[in-house]
Order: structure tokens, then sequence, then C-alpha cells
């Protein structure tokens, strides 16, 4: 079967290890890199007949990732980062270079290999690191922006150092290359602005009309390979070419569908190149070449890193981003293996020398998921020791806060609740730690502070001893017993009203302290459910008894344990009895210009007329003597059977 048996073999095997890391925990790519090894040529066993042609469709995930990142970051989004970006990428390049010449200096080696290594390991892994932002839901934060930013810019500069490194006998001749080479990408730019402007969103809008799905995915999909493959012929990246591709359609009107469309086939590609990956460490080579190996790796790591957030730093970037950004950016990348092979082939490193930055390459990237998780525990931990670090802030009033409100995480749920908070212009702040959330509540005008609010100096800066309630918004449940029991040590008196995802998380945050816990999907599915029985015309009754049967089992602890949870369940089951419908009164209704009690719609249907609006006024509990006019809105409370009745007077309608 040929590359097709390759294929099976890699989706069986990358499923397995897949489930393995699923069950110890860990990320998927991680377990795609294993099975990658297991299958390998070096391994034995059941192995991949042809790694070359792997390799090649390999590329099409990475494209294929870079084309997606691209519909997810449009230009306008990468502005923040621009400086770090073009100037800072550069300045970490040649740091790197310098830092990895030295290590070959110590190691024994020649100027060139040394130079080369640098050159080698000056390149961090856009795959790797783009996979598991999305796994670790980083994916939109600045120091994603700050890293992806800096990772194109590297994906770029391989171009020139493939042009100038085989040259370095003879820099001469290197130069009108180099200059081909800009010239070939100002070029490329200019083709993709006109392109972007101009002929893809014609053609984007003549297929979307054909309203086929079908095509649609297969015409994105086209252009971004397509676009990529132009690159690539051009004598550029392949993979840039992809990217530029996705952030042309970004800034159309199809950018979102077009996302959502390229995800599964983006991932099944993005699957090859991670096993690929794997299947290119030699086990063998790793065992005899271990403490070289292991130090290089330290060495590498520790480096990189420090360069990655000290140039953070120094460009501005405070709070948790250096940290991310050198715990994401420390490892060897997938670009750094097409530099090491133009290496070879032209003899500028020898065999040992390539295997190394092979062996360094993969188990950095296998490290990356691991190394990166630690960002947040180790950025607690920074800020229990350096307590006196200044909190970010935005938007809040001049004159303080106080008997405010505080909602602990700023997703849809506790922007809705600041939007509702805002209109009725009570006080209140929200904390969060999302860059992206950040500026879309400072966009609103929210009061922001950008921090964990499972940590006192953040809670302190909010103001928590004069706060008069908490609302945790957030559905971690690590996250949200660790805010609950930060306040209750702080200020135990503050009431707290918290959100669970599951009935044990509810127990739990009840232990704590909270004053009620609320679960947004639970509720969501009860109403679901109401509003599909009242459509079928079950009695409010019938529902009521059944919605408030599975309310009351579900959160039983709470009502056996306080008596205002019993009281504030009750009151709700008595609001959601009373059924109000609004019935709109036609032109040439037989109603109008008759009185209520002309009409003796009480005794007739048994439905209560309970308010009537009229040119947007309210008027509550109308008098017998009220007449009706066309266009009036009368609310009726009634069961279904007593509505039925109303609804037969000629031209009433329900809305």
């Amino acid at each position: 079967m040929g590359i097709a048996s390759d294929i099976i073999i890699i989706v069986l095997a990358a499923l397995i290890g897949a489930l393995v890391a699923r069950l110890l925990k860990q990320p998927l790519i991680l377990g795609y890199i294993l099975a990658g090894v297991l299958i390998g040529p070096n391994t034995g066993g059941v192995t991949v007949s042809n790694i070359h042609n792997i390799e090649m469709l390999a590329e099409i995930g990475v494209a294929l990732l870079l084309f997606g990142i691209g519909l997810e970051f449009s230009f306008n989004k990468l502005k923040p980062v621009s400086k770090i970006a073009l100037i800072g990428t550069p300045i970490q390049i040649v740091l790197t270079i310098i830092f990895g010449f030295v290590i070959g200096s110590l190691f024994g080696w020649g100027w060139k290999p040394s130079l080369w290594l640098g050159a080698m390991i000056s390149l961090s892994s856009t795959m790797v690191i783009l996979k598991t932002l999305m796994n670790q839901g980083w994916m939109g934060t600045l120091s994603s922006r700050v890293m992806i930013g800096m990772l194109i810019v590297q994906d770029l500069a391989v171009v020139p150092m493939i042009i100038i490194l085989p040259q370095l006998g003879n820099p001469k001749s290197s130069l009108p290359l180099l200059g081909i080479a800009l010239l070939k990408a100002c070029i490329f730019l200019l083709l993709m602005i006109f392109l972007g402007t101009k002929l893809i969103p014609f053609l984007m809008k003549r297929i979307v009309r054909w309203n086929s799905r079908e095509l649609f995915l297969l015409s994105i999909t086209a252009l971004g390979l397509g676009i990529g493959y132009g690159t690539y012929l051009f004598g550029l990246s392949f993979a840039f070419g992809a990217f530029v591709a996705g952030m042309v359609i970004s800034e159309s009107d199809y950018g979102y569908q077009a996302l959502s469309d390229i995800i599964p086939l983006r991932d099944i590609f993005g699957l090859l190149f991670f096993t690929s990956i794997g299947m290119l460490l030699e086990p063998w080579f790793l065992i005899s070449h271990l403490k070289i190996i292991v130090l290089l790796i330290l060495l590498v790591m520790v480096g990189k890193a420090l360069i990655f957030g000290t140039l953070s730093r120094l460009f501005g970037y405070g709070n948790v981003i250096p940290l991310a950004v050198g715990l994401g950016l420390f490892q060897v990348g997938e670009f750094s293996f097409v530099l090491a092979r133009v290496g070879l082939n032209t003899n500028s490193i020898d065999t040992e020398l390539y295997s190394l930055i092979l062996a360094t390459a993969v188990v950095t990237m296998f490290l990356t998921p691991l190394i990166s998780s630690l960002t947040v525990p180790l950025y607690s931990l920074r800020k229990s020791w350096f307590k006196h670090e200044s909190i970010q802030t935005m938007n809040l009033p001049e004159t303080g806060l106080r008997d405010h409100v505080i909602i602990a995480g700023g997703g849809q749920v506790g922007q809705n609740i600041a939007k509702v908070l805002q209109r009725l212009e009570l006080s209140f702040v929200l904390i969060e730690l999302d860059f992206r959330r950040i500026e879309q509540a400072k966009d609103a005008g929210f009061p922001i502070i950008f921090g964990d609010a499972g940590q006192d100096i953040v809670l302190e800066a909010a103001e928590i001893n004069k706060a008069t309630l908490l609302l945790v918004t957030v559905p971690s449940i690590v996250v949200s017993q660790t805010i609950t029991d930060r306040v209750r040590h702080i200020n135990p008196k503050l009431r707290i009203v918290a959100r669970a995802t599951s009935i044990d998380h509810m127990k739990d945050l009840h232990r704590l302290g909270v004053y009620e816990v609320v679960q947004p999907e639970f509720e969501a599915g009860l109403e679901f459910t109401r509003q599909a029985l009242l459509h079928l015309n079950i009695s409010i009754q019938q529902i009521q008894k059944y919605t408030d049967a599975v309310r009351s089992e579900l959160y039983a602890p709470l009502y056996e344990s306080d008596v205002s949870y019993r009281t504030i369940a009750r009151l709700q089951s008595a609001c959601r009895l009373i059924d109000l419908n609004w019935i709109n009164v036609s032109e040439n209704s037989s109603v109008i210009g008759r009185t209520i009690r002309e009409l003796q719609i009480r005794a007739k249907t048994g439905a209560s007329i309970v308010a009537v609006l009229r040119d947007g006024a309210l008027i509550p509990n109308p008098d017998p003597d009220f007449s009706f006019k066309p266009h009036d809105l009368i609310g009726v409370l009634s069961e279904s059977h007593q509505l039925n009745k109303l609804l037969e007077f000629k031209d009433l309608q329900l809305i």
C-alpha cells in the first residue's frame, strides 16, 4: 500500500500515544512524539517504510497550522508586539548565535561548526509552541502574541541563514544572493496586498453565494496551501506564505468560518508532523552520547530562556509575560532541521553535530509542554516572594473602591455581569489574567485589575476588605477554590457567589463558606427543558413540579444546611409558576373600543389582565372600565387552555 499503509500506522500509533498521554494528564503532542519514536526506523517492530514522504506531508501540517494562526491573528492584533518582533527577534538571534558559538568553543569545536550550532539553536519551534498555547488556553493572550510575533520573524530569518551560512568562507558571494531574497520578499508582500484587497475578497464572495460548505472548505484550503506553495517556488518559506494567506483572509468577513472549517484538517496533518519528529530520534545515539546531549540540552534551555525573558523585560513587558516567553521559546525548532540538512549537504557540519542538533531539538520539543505549564505556578510563587511588584490597573475610579462588587474572572459571564452593574451605576471591579479579555474589558470601560485573583496582593489591590460581594465566575475548580480560600482568610465576612461545574464542586465550595453557588450548564439545561415543554402545551404546574424536583435533588445539600436557600428556592419556584403572555390587539379586533367589564374576560376565559402596554407606556392593573385601542399589548396571566379561549376573540395575536 506504500504511503497509505504508513499513514495508517502513524494514525493508529498516534491514537495509542494520545490515549496514554490523556490518561497521564499530559498534552497530546507528547503522545504523538513518543508514537513516532516507537514506529521510527531506529527502534524495530512496526516501522514506517518511507519517512521522507511523511516529512513532506508533515510540511503541510506546519503550513495549515500557520494558516490557522494567520486566520486568528490580524495585522491589527499584532501591532502591540511589532517592536519586540521586528527589533527584539533579530537581537535574540544574534545573542543566541553568540551563545551557541561559546558553547561550541567550550566543547572544543572549530569556529565554523560553533557558528552553525548558534544559528541552529537560535530558532524555536512554531509548530510546538502554537499547539502548546492552544492546549493550555493561552492563545489570544499578550504572552502568546509576543511569542507568535517573534516566531514569525525567526521563520523569515531562515531564508538569509540558508544563503549566508554555507558561504562563510566567501561572504562576498552571499551578499547578492541575500539582496535577491529581500527583493523577492518585497515583491511577494506587494502581491499579497493586492490579492488581499482585490482578488481574494471577490472570489470568496462569489463562492459563499453558492452556499456549498464543501466548496468553501476546498477554496480556503487551496488558498492557504496554494499561496504557500507559490512562496516556496518564489524562494521563500512555504509556511510563511500560508501564514500571510491566513492573515489576509482574516481581514475579510469569512475569517471565522474559514478557521472553524480548517481546524480538523489542520489537526490531522499536524499529527503527522509531531509523529515525524519522533521518528527522527535515534535512541542508540542518544544513549551513547548521553552526557554531551544532556549538557547541551540544559545549556540551550537555560540560555535561551534567559535571553527571551530578559529581552521581553527590556522591551517593556512585565508581570507573567517574560516568564511565559522564556519558558515557551527555549526549545530548538523544526526549521533547525532544514538548516542542519543544508549544513550537512554543503559539508559545513559533520554527521555527529547533525545528530546532536536533531536529538537536542526533539528532546526540547518534547519537554516544551511540560516546562511551559510551569509558568503559572512559578509566577504565583514569584508573586508571593516579591509582593512589592506593582499591579496593573485600568479604569479604576479616582475616589477608590468602597462597598463594591469584585468579579473574579473577566470571561463572557463576568463581562455580562459588569455590563448590568455599569448600567445600574453600581461600583465594581473585574480581576482577570487573560490579556485578550483585559483588552475587551478596557474597551468597554470596565474597571479592571490585571492579575491572579488567588493572590493576596491582587485581592488587596481590589480592596477586598472594603468590598460588599465577591462573584467568582471562573469555571475552573482549582482556581475558584483557591480564590475562595484566600478571600476567607483576608475577609471572612465577605459574601461569595461562585460558579460550579459539578455537584462535587458545588459541595466543596459550600464547605468553604460560599454564600450561593450557580451552575450555569445545569440551569441552562432546565430552561431549555422548560421552553420545550411549554411549546408542547404541558401545563405550567406540571413543568414546575418536574423542574423543582430536579433542582431540589441537585441543591439538596445546600437546602438542608441553609434556611435562606430554601426560602429563595421557594420564591423562585413561585415566580416560575406565573406564566405571563403578551397579546397584540390588531386593527380589526373585536375588543377595540370595548371595556374589560363588557368583554367579561375573566368570567369567560379564566385569564387575568394584569397590564397593558400602550404607546410605550405601561398601565399596570387596568380597572374594569379600561377600553382597548388598536396596537395595545395586553399582559395576561393564564394557563394554556385559558389563553387559547382568550385568543378566540377576533384578531387577537399572541406575541
